[in-house]
């Protein structure tokens, strides 16, 4: 009888080994990022290592053994499944505990150069320095008259009169131009990481999710900063921050109230007066001792005149009646005198 034999189809060692790193890598970092690491180049990628090492762990794996790995951790990671929706296309693995924002905002700003390539979309304004290139003069010599850049010969050397721009933010490179650019040793392509996804406190992040404009974000607090205090300072909200603000508000708009409505009337306003007088007769006095040039001259104020004495009613009223008994007393001499 003839019997099939199933042989069971060997799995690698370095496989096994290889999911094992990533399950422990998985298991012992609190972030977990997938990166494309299309276009970089060796050398480019070594930089970025660099700049990451003591910050992050990197990984170039195959998305079957990464996906594996991630199965079998699911249950100690909640939510760490959703990453294998974004394992596609040639990756990197970056393993950290910085948070995913931090990370990003990192890679954003430590991008490494490389030289350009026909086609080349310029990630920033490409300029050809002044100076000595280097470059005997020949058939180049119509390359950088092509694109505009002032050259003279000196000492067998073609010399770069000016910095030129050669290329704007987001246009493409032209063959010719890349093949200058690299002659000249300028390397005006920066590139880095670019997060597809990133897993941390069991949800996982999107591209979009992660990227951040740091000066939109900014203004927008500032706003937010800017709201809040004047709504503080409008209802008097006692705080550290704006009780200097509210108490220089306060006295502020008292001033103001009492500058512009008179509240002064009889007595008080003749010696409100009488006293500004005096101030203004003491500061010209300072300016006379300190600026005689000016020729200020400064007569003694006048001092208002009490009265020595001030009737009552009493007098006033004793007056009248002395006043009243003369009368009388006249109208008695005249009766007196009709009748003999």
């Amino acid at each position: 009888m003839n019997m099939a034999v199933v042989r069971a189809k060997k799995v690698p060692s370095w496989k096994i080994e290889e999911v094992k790193l990533l399950k422990d890598l998985l298991l012992k970092h609190n972030t977990v990022c997938i990166a494309s690491i299309e276009g970089i180049g060796s050398s480019q990628l070594y930089e970025i290592r660099r700049k990451l090492r003591g910050k992050a762990v990197l990984r170039v794996s195959k998305n079957t053994l990464m996906r594996i790995a991630i199965k079998q951790i699911a249950n100690e990671k909640r939510g760490i499944e959703g990453l294998i929706d974004h394992l596609h296309h040639q990756n990197i693995f970056i393993f950290t505990n910085m948070n995913p924002f931090e990370l990003k905002i990192f890679l954003d700003k430590n991008k490494v150069p490389r030289p350009a390539r026909p086609g080349d979309v310029a990630t920033e304004d490409i300029v050809v320095p002044a100076g000595n290139t280097g470059l005997p003069p020949g058939p180049i010599m119509s390359t950088f008259s092509k694109f505009k850049i002032p050259v003279r010969i000196e000492e067998g050397s073609i010399v770069v009169m000016r910095d030129t721009l050669v290329v704007k933010k987001g246009e493409k490179i032209p063959r010719e131009l890349a093949d200058l650019l690299n002659r000249l040793g300028i390397e005006p392509i920066k590139v880095g990481l670019d997060i597809k996804a990133a897993y941390t406190a069991g949800r996982v992040l999107s591209k979009e999710e992660l990227s951040l404009d740091l000066e939109e974000y900014k203004k927008n607090i500032e706003e937010a900063h800017l709201s809040a205090l004047k709504l503080a300072l409008a209802i008097a909200y006692p705080a550290k921050e704006t009780l200097p603000l509210v108490i220089t508000k306060a006295y502020t708009e008292a001033l103001n109230l009492a500058t512009h409505i008179p509240i002064m009337t009889g007595e008080p306003l003749k010696y409100a007066i009488l006293r500004a007088q005096g101030e203004a007769t003491a500061l010209a006095s300072i300016l006379a001792s300190k600026a005689p040039e000016l020729g200020i001259s400064v007569a003694a104020p006048e001092r208002p005149k009490v009265p020595a004495e001030v009737p009552s009613e009493k007098k006033e009223e004793e007056k009248e009646e002395k006043k009243e008994e003369a009368e009388e007393e006249e109208v008695a001499e005249g009766l007196a005198s009709l009748f003999g």
